[in-house]
């Protein structure tokens, strides 16, 4: 079964975050999504060998997705202290100012579907959810390929302009500002 158009299903975790000079822990829930826009970034484990260059591609792209109005979350299996101790010795995630959300209890991975049991570690799973705190977008595969964080942008702005605009689609490889199509008879079979 899909989770698209799924409502995100409780949970409560720590976070560690550090949007300064300083760190700290925080608690993320379902509730802490409500609201705005929200980017789960699923992730195998801290200290991985993939893992540092996508956090630093989400880094380098994040006052983009500020600026969208989204907040992006990064989830591995590991604790909120592992994650301070993996931000203040990588440099590639020492750069994330967003979240870094522990779930060893595997609630998060198993609710979204990227659990993988025998490993305890999560598939690469990336989720946009909207301000209600249903999904909209997701995208699961195998943990020796990563992800180019401009795709999930573009998704999320997708999103957003399908949610502001009802009756409106997005084509392949829309971009912001580019135009869109109104489904309607006269189009089929003329695309």
């Amino acid at each position: 079964m899909s989770l698209i158009n799924t409502q995100v299903q409780p949970f409560k975790t720590t976070a560690f975050v550090n949007r300064g000079d300083k760190g700290e822990f925080i608690e993320v829930s379902d509730e802490s999504l409500k609201g705005k826009w929200s980017v789960l970034i699923f992730m195998p484990a801290a200290f991985t060998f993939n893992c540092p260059t996508e956090i630093e591609d989400a880094a380098n792209n994040y006052a983009e997705f500020q600026k969208a109005g989204a907040e992006v979350y990064i989830v591995t299996t590991d604790t909120h202290f592992s994650h301070k101790v993996w931000h203040e010795t990588s440099e590639a995630v020492g750069k994330a100012k967003f979240p870094l959300i522990g779930d060893p209890t595997h609630q998060l991975t198993n609710a979204f579907g990227v659990h993988i049991p025998e490993e305890g570690l999560a598939l690469r799973g990336t989720f946009i959810i909207n301000p209600e705190g249903q999904i909209k977008t997701m995208e699961v595969h195998s943990n020796e390929i990563a992800r180019d964080v401009s795709e999930t942008l573009r998704k999320l702005k997708a999103a957003q302009f399908t949610a502001a605009n009802p009756g409106q689609v997005c084509p392949a490889k829309w971009k912001e500002g580019a135009k869109t199509l109104t489904p309607s008879l006269d189009l089929v079979g003329k695309i």
